[in-house]
Protein backbone atom coordinates (compact mmCIF):
# COMPACT_ATOMS: atom_id res chain seq x y z
CA UNK A 1 0.00 0.00 0.00
CA UNK A 2 1.25 3.50 -0.79
CA UNK A 3 1.68 5.55 2.36
CA UNK A 4 0.27 9.04 2.97
CA UNK A 5 -2.02 8.98 -0.04
CA UNK A 6 -5.75 9.59 -0.17
CA UNK A 7 -7.62 6.49 -1.26
CA UNK A 8 -7.70 7.30 -4.96
CA UNK A 9 -4.90 9.89 -5.15
CA UNK A 10 -3.11 9.96 -8.47
CA UNK A 11 0.02 7.81 -8.49
CA UNK A 12 2.03 6.26 -11.28
CA UNK A 13 0.68 2.76 -11.85
CA UNK A 14 2.54 0.21 -13.93
CA UNK A 15 -0.26 -1.97 -15.29
CA UNK A 16 2.20 -4.44 -16.82
CA UNK A 17 3.78 -5.06 -13.41
CA UNK A 18 0.35 -5.93 -12.04
CA UNK A 19 -0.37 -8.18 -14.99
CA UNK A 20 2.97 -9.95 -14.50
CA UNK A 21 1.87 -11.14 -11.04
CA UNK A 22 -0.47 -13.60 -12.75
CA UNK A 23 1.48 -14.12 -16.00
CA UNK A 24 1.96 -17.86 -15.56
CA UNK A 25 -1.67 -18.47 -14.62
CA UNK A 26 -2.92 -16.20 -17.41
CA UNK A 27 -0.94 -18.23 -19.92
CA UNK A 28 -2.65 -21.37 -18.64
CA UNK A 29 -6.05 -19.66 -18.93
CA UNK A 30 -5.27 -18.57 -22.49
CA UNK A 31 -4.32 -22.13 -23.42
CA UNK A 32 -7.57 -23.36 -21.90
CA UNK A 33 -9.53 -20.73 -23.85
CA UNK A 34 -7.90 -21.77 -27.12
CA UNK A 35 -8.63 -25.43 -26.40
CA UNK A 36 -12.27 -24.70 -25.61
CA UNK A 37 -12.66 -22.59 -28.75
CA UNK A 38 -11.75 -25.57 -30.89
CA UNK A 39 -14.80 -26.46 -32.96
CA UNK A 40 -15.36 -28.32 -36.20
CA UNK A 41 -17.47 -25.33 -37.26
CA UNK A 42 -14.88 -23.09 -38.90
CA UNK A 43 -16.76 -19.81 -38.43
CA UNK A 44 -16.92 -20.34 -34.66
CA UNK A 45 -13.15 -20.72 -34.57
CA UNK A 46 -12.63 -17.66 -36.75
CA UNK A 47 -14.87 -15.27 -34.83
CA UNK A 48 -13.96 -16.65 -31.42
CA UNK A 49 -10.25 -16.30 -32.05
CA UNK A 50 -10.75 -12.89 -33.64
CA UNK A 51 -12.47 -11.28 -30.69
CA UNK A 52 -10.60 -13.07 -27.90
CA UNK A 53 -7.29 -12.30 -29.59
CA UNK A 54 -8.30 -8.71 -30.30
CA UNK A 55 -6.37 -7.00 -27.52
CA UNK A 56 -8.07 -6.12 -24.27
CA UNK A 57 -6.70 -6.19 -20.76
CA UNK A 58 -8.14 -9.59 -19.76
CA UNK A 59 -9.08 -7.66 -16.65
CA UNK A 60 -11.87 -9.86 -15.31
CA UNK A 61 -9.87 -13.12 -15.40
CA UNK A 62 -6.90 -11.25 -13.94
CA UNK A 63 -9.05 -10.02 -11.06
CA UNK A 64 -10.12 -13.59 -10.29
CA UNK A 65 -6.50 -14.80 -10.36
CA UNK A 66 -5.18 -11.92 -8.23
CA UNK A 67 -7.94 -12.44 -5.67
CA UNK A 68 -7.21 -16.18 -5.58
CA UNK A 69 -3.51 -15.49 -4.99
CA UNK A 70 -4.35 -12.94 -2.31
CA UNK A 71 -6.33 -15.73 -0.60
CA UNK A 72 -3.48 -18.21 -0.84
CA UNK A 73 -3.26 -20.00 -4.16
CA UNK A 74 -4.68 -20.60 -7.63
CA UNK A 75 -5.99 -24.10 -8.32
CA UNK A 76 -7.36 -25.71 -11.48
CA UNK A 77 -10.91 -24.62 -10.72
CA UNK A 78 -9.75 -21.00 -10.55
CA UNK A 79 -8.23 -21.37 -14.02
CA UNK A 80 -11.43 -22.83 -15.42
CA UNK A 81 -13.52 -20.05 -13.86
CA UNK A 82 -11.18 -17.40 -15.25
CA UNK A 83 -11.76 -18.84 -18.73
CA UNK A 84 -15.51 -18.99 -18.09
CA UNK A 85 -15.55 -15.32 -17.07
CA UNK A 86 -13.69 -14.35 -20.25
CA UNK A 87 -16.08 -16.40 -22.39
CA UNK A 88 -19.11 -14.72 -20.83
CA UNK A 89 -17.53 -11.30 -21.22
CA UNK A 90 -16.69 -11.98 -24.86
CA UNK A 91 -20.22 -13.20 -25.55
CA UNK A 92 -21.63 -9.96 -24.13
CA UNK A 93 -19.29 -7.94 -26.36
CA UNK A 94 -20.48 -9.79 -29.45
CA UNK A 95 -24.12 -9.23 -28.54
CA UNK A 96 -23.57 -5.60 -27.48
CA UNK A 97 -21.89 -4.69 -30.75
CA UNK A 98 -24.85 -6.09 -32.67
CA UNK A 99 -27.41 -4.26 -30.53
CA UNK A 100 -25.41 -1.02 -30.67
CA UNK A 101 -24.54 -1.45 -34.37
CA UNK A 102 -20.91 -0.79 -33.46
CA UNK A 103 -18.24 -0.96 -36.15
CA UNK A 104 -15.20 -0.64 -33.88
CA UNK A 105 -14.07 -2.73 -30.92
CA UNK A 106 -10.69 -2.01 -29.28
CA UNK A 107 -9.60 -0.02 -32.29
CA UNK A 108 -10.35 -2.76 -34.82
CA UNK A 109 -13.41 -3.68 -36.83
CA UNK A 110 -16.01 -5.35 -34.63
CA UNK A 111 -16.91 -8.96 -35.39
CA UNK A 112 -20.36 -7.98 -36.64
CA UNK A 113 -18.77 -5.48 -39.04
CA UNK A 114 -16.61 -8.28 -40.46
CA UNK A 115 -18.96 -11.29 -40.45
CA UNK A 116 -22.40 -9.76 -39.97
CA UNK A 117 -24.92 -9.63 -37.15
CA UNK A 118 -26.33 -13.15 -37.42
CA UNK A 119 -22.93 -14.83 -37.16
CA UNK A 120 -21.90 -12.62 -34.23
CA UNK A 121 -25.06 -13.38 -32.25
CA UNK A 122 -24.79 -17.12 -32.85
CA UNK A 123 -21.11 -17.29 -31.91
CA UNK A 124 -21.95 -15.26 -28.79
CA UNK A 125 -24.53 -17.93 -27.96
CA UNK A 126 -21.89 -20.60 -28.52
CA UNK A 127 -19.54 -18.88 -26.06
CA UNK A 128 -22.30 -18.68 -23.44
CA UNK A 129 -23.05 -22.39 -23.92
CA UNK A 130 -19.37 -23.28 -23.71
CA UNK A 131 -19.04 -21.27 -20.51
CA UNK A 132 -21.85 -23.24 -18.88
CA UNK A 133 -20.40 -26.52 -20.10
CA UNK A 134 -17.08 -25.60 -18.47
CA UNK A 135 -18.60 -24.50 -15.17
CA UNK A 136 -20.39 -27.83 -14.77
CA UNK A 137 -16.98 -29.50 -14.62
CA UNK A 138 -16.28 -27.88 -11.25
CA UNK A 139 -19.15 -29.94 -9.82
CA UNK A 140 -19.84 -27.05 -7.42
CA UNK A 141 -23.51 -26.09 -7.16
CA UNK A 142 -22.60 -22.75 -5.58
CA UNK A 143 -20.45 -21.83 -8.59
CA UNK A 144 -23.22 -22.72 -11.02
CA UNK A 145 -25.76 -20.76 -8.97
CA UNK A 146 -23.57 -17.63 -8.98
CA UNK A 147 -22.85 -17.77 -12.69
CA UNK A 148 -26.47 -18.48 -13.59
CA UNK A 149 -27.61 -15.44 -11.62
CA UNK A 150 -24.83 -13.40 -13.17
CA UNK A 151 -25.83 -14.14 -16.75
CA UNK A 152 -29.46 -13.42 -15.89
CA UNK A 153 -28.48 -10.07 -14.37
CA UNK A 154 -26.39 -9.17 -17.43
CA UNK A 155 -29.32 -9.92 -19.72
CA UNK A 156 -31.62 -7.82 -17.52
CA UNK A 157 -29.11 -4.97 -17.62
CA UNK A 158 -28.92 -5.13 -21.40
CA UNK A 159 -32.72 -4.97 -21.68
CA UNK A 160 -32.89 -2.08 -19.20
CA UNK A 161 -30.28 -0.22 -21.23
CA UNK A 162 -32.30 -0.81 -24.37
CA UNK A 163 -35.39 0.60 -22.64
CA UNK A 164 -33.41 3.67 -21.57
CA UNK A 165 -32.10 4.39 -25.07
CA UNK A 166 -33.41 7.66 -26.52
CA UNK A 167 -35.01 8.40 -23.13
CA UNK A 168 -33.68 11.70 -21.71
CA UNK A 169 -35.84 11.22 -18.61
CA UNK A 170 -33.54 8.43 -17.38
CA UNK A 171 -32.42 9.25 -13.85
CA UNK A 172 -28.99 8.77 -12.33
CA UNK A 173 -30.43 6.05 -10.11
CA UNK A 174 -31.84 4.14 -13.09
CA UNK A 175 -28.60 4.48 -14.99
CA UNK A 176 -26.54 3.18 -12.08
CA UNK A 177 -28.90 0.21 -11.86
CA UNK A 178 -28.14 -0.58 -15.51
CA UNK A 179 -24.37 -0.55 -15.07
CA UNK A 180 -24.62 -2.51 -11.82
CA UNK A 181 -26.32 -5.34 -13.70
CA UNK A 182 -24.82 -5.04 -17.15
CA UNK A 183 -21.18 -4.31 -16.35
CA UNK A 184 -20.25 -4.42 -12.68
CA UNK A 185 -21.82 -7.80 -11.95
CA UNK A 186 -19.20 -9.71 -13.96
CA UNK A 187 -16.36 -7.96 -12.08
CA UNK A 188 -18.11 -8.88 -8.84
CA UNK A 189 -18.63 -12.48 -9.91
CA UNK A 190 -14.96 -12.85 -10.85
CA UNK A 191 -13.71 -11.82 -7.41
CA UNK A 192 -16.52 -13.62 -5.57
CA UNK A 193 -15.71 -16.88 -7.35
CA UNK A 194 -12.09 -16.62 -6.26
CA UNK A 195 -13.33 -16.69 -2.67
CA UNK A 196 -15.94 -19.41 -3.24
CA UNK A 197 -13.43 -21.77 -4.82
CA UNK A 198 -10.96 -21.04 -1.99
CA UNK A 199 -13.69 -21.96 0.55
CA UNK A 200 -13.37 -18.68 2.46
CA UNK A 201 -15.82 -17.48 5.07
CA UNK A 202 -18.91 -15.52 4.07
CA UNK A 203 -17.51 -12.15 5.16
CA UNK A 204 -14.48 -12.53 2.88
CA UNK A 205 -16.63 -13.65 -0.03
CA UNK A 206 -18.97 -10.69 0.40
CA UNK A 207 -16.09 -8.23 0.73
CA UNK A 208 -14.46 -9.44 -2.47
CA UNK A 209 -17.82 -9.29 -4.26
CA UNK A 210 -18.18 -5.67 -3.15
CA UNK A 211 -14.66 -4.95 -4.38
CA UNK A 212 -15.48 -6.30 -7.83
CA UNK A 213 -18.85 -4.56 -7.98
CA UNK A 214 -17.47 -1.14 -7.06
CA UNK A 215 -14.48 -1.58 -9.36
CA UNK A 216 -16.84 -2.40 -12.23
CA UNK A 217 -18.90 0.71 -11.51
CA UNK A 218 -15.75 2.84 -11.49
CA UNK A 219 -14.59 1.40 -14.80
CA UNK A 220 -17.93 1.99 -16.51
CA UNK A 221 -18.23 5.55 -15.23
CA UNK A 222 -14.76 6.38 -16.51
CA UNK A 223 -15.76 4.84 -19.85
CA UNK A 224 -18.71 7.24 -19.84
CA UNK A 225 -16.39 10.17 -19.20
CA UNK A 226 -13.88 9.06 -21.84
CA UNK A 227 -16.59 9.15 -24.50
CA UNK A 228 -16.36 12.94 -24.13
CA UNK A 229 -12.65 13.46 -23.56
CA UNK A 230 -10.48 10.72 -25.15
CA UNK A 231 -9.41 10.42 -28.76
CA UNK A 232 -10.71 7.63 -30.98
CA UNK A 233 -7.23 6.09 -31.02
CA UNK A 234 -7.09 6.02 -27.22
CA UNK A 235 -10.65 4.87 -26.73
CA UNK A 236 -10.69 2.09 -29.33
CA UNK A 237 -14.12 3.14 -30.55
CA UNK A 238 -15.62 6.18 -32.19
CA UNK A 239 -16.07 9.23 -30.01
CA UNK A 240 -19.73 9.98 -29.50
CA UNK A 241 -20.81 6.35 -29.94
CA UNK A 242 -22.91 6.53 -26.78
CA UNK A 243 -24.63 9.67 -28.05
CA UNK A 244 -25.18 8.17 -31.49
CA UNK A 245 -26.89 5.22 -29.83
CA UNK A 246 -29.11 7.51 -27.77
CA UNK A 247 -27.62 6.27 -24.49
CA UNK A 248 -28.26 8.63 -21.58
CA UNK A 249 -24.97 8.05 -19.76
CA UNK A 250 -24.10 9.84 -16.53
CA UNK A 251 -22.38 12.89 -18.12
CA UNK A 252 -25.52 13.53 -20.18
CA UNK A 253 -27.90 12.95 -17.26
CA UNK A 254 -25.91 15.39 -15.12
CA UNK A 255 -25.69 17.95 -17.93
CA UNK A 256 -29.48 17.91 -18.36
CA UNK A 257 -30.03 18.38 -14.63
CA UNK A 258 -27.48 21.18 -14.19
CA UNK A 259 -27.55 23.03 -17.49
CA UNK A 260 -29.77 25.98 -18.29
CA UNK A 261 -32.94 25.50 -20.31
CA UNK A 262 -31.23 25.76 -23.70
CA UNK A 263 -28.33 23.53 -22.65
CA UNK A 264 -30.71 20.88 -21.33
CA UNK A 265 -32.73 21.03 -24.56
CA UNK A 266 -29.58 20.49 -26.64
CA UNK A 267 -28.76 17.29 -24.76
CA UNK A 268 -32.37 16.07 -24.58
CA UNK A 269 -32.84 16.47 -28.33
CA UNK A 270 -29.56 14.69 -29.06
CA UNK A 271 -30.53 11.71 -26.88
CA UNK A 272 -33.97 11.47 -28.46
CA UNK A 273 -32.55 11.61 -31.99
CA UNK A 274 -29.59 9.34 -31.27
CA UNK A 275 -27.31 11.19 -33.64
CA UNK A 276 -23.60 11.93 -33.61
CA UNK A 277 -24.28 15.15 -35.57
CA UNK A 278 -24.87 17.11 -32.36
CA UNK A 279 -21.74 15.82 -30.64
CA UNK A 280 -19.88 19.14 -30.62
CA UNK A 281 -22.86 21.01 -29.19
CA UNK A 282 -23.46 18.32 -26.58
CA UNK A 283 -19.78 18.21 -25.72
CA UNK A 284 -19.86 21.96 -25.08
CA UNK A 285 -22.77 21.52 -22.65
CA UNK A 286 -21.11 18.55 -20.92
CA UNK A 287 -17.96 20.63 -20.47
CA UNK A 288 -19.78 23.77 -19.33
CA UNK A 289 -21.76 21.90 -16.66
CA UNK A 290 -18.70 20.04 -15.30
CA UNK A 291 -20.45 16.77 -16.05
CA UNK A 292 -17.20 14.98 -16.82
CA UNK A 293 -15.73 16.02 -13.47
CA UNK A 294 -18.89 14.88 -11.67
CA UNK A 295 -18.77 11.50 -13.41
CA UNK A 296 -15.11 11.10 -12.48
CA UNK A 297 -15.88 11.98 -8.85
CA UNK A 298 -18.57 9.26 -8.76
CA UNK A 299 -16.03 6.81 -10.17
CA UNK A 300 -13.49 7.83 -7.54
CA UNK A 301 -16.01 7.19 -4.76
CA UNK A 302 -16.71 3.73 -6.17
CA UNK A 303 -12.97 3.00 -6.39
CA UNK A 304 -12.51 4.12 -2.79
CA UNK A 305 -15.25 1.71 -1.68
CA UNK A 306 -13.53 -1.07 -3.61
CA UNK A 307 -10.23 -0.39 -1.86
CA UNK A 308 -11.87 -0.21 1.57
CA UNK A 309 -13.46 -3.65 1.07
CA UNK A 310 -10.00 -5.23 0.73
CA UNK A 311 -9.36 -4.77 4.45
CA UNK A 312 -10.39 -8.42 4.95
CA UNK A 313 -7.32 -9.63 3.05
CA UNK A 314 -3.88 -10.14 4.57
CA UNK A 315 -1.16 -7.83 3.27
CA UNK A 316 0.55 -9.16 0.15
CA UNK A 317 1.72 -8.08 -3.28
CA UNK A 318 -1.59 -9.38 -4.64
CA UNK A 319 -3.69 -7.28 -2.28
CA UNK A 320 -1.59 -4.25 -3.22
CA UNK A 321 -2.16 -5.05 -6.90
CA UNK A 322 -5.93 -5.13 -6.33
CA UNK A 323 -5.70 -1.74 -4.60
CA UNK A 324 -3.65 -0.34 -7.47
CA UNK A 325 -6.16 -1.64 -10.01
CA UNK A 326 -8.86 0.36 -8.25
CA UNK A 327 -6.67 3.44 -8.57
CA UNK A 328 -5.92 2.60 -12.19
CA UNK A 329 -9.64 2.32 -12.95
CA UNK A 330 -10.11 6.05 -12.41
CA UNK A 331 -6.79 7.27 -13.85
CA UNK A 332 -6.77 5.53 -17.24
CA UNK A 333 -7.21 7.31 -20.54
CA UNK A 334 -8.54 4.36 -22.52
Amino acid sequence: MIANESTTAKVIIDFDSIRNLTAQETLAVDQLILAELSSDVLLINQIGHYIIGNGGKRLRPMLLLLAAKALGKVDDHHLVMAAVIEFIHTATLLHDDVVDESVLRRGKESANAVWGNAASVLVGDYLYSSAFEMMVRTNKMRVMEILSKTTTAIAEGEVLQLLNCNNPDTTEEKYLEVIARKTAILFSTATRLAAVIANTDEATEDALAIYGQQLGVAFQLIDDALDYKASTAELGKNLGDDLAEGKPTLPLIYAIQHGNEQQAKTVIDAIRQGSRDAFNEVYAVVKATNAIEYTEQCAERAAAKAIASLAVLPDSDYKTALELLARFSVQRDH
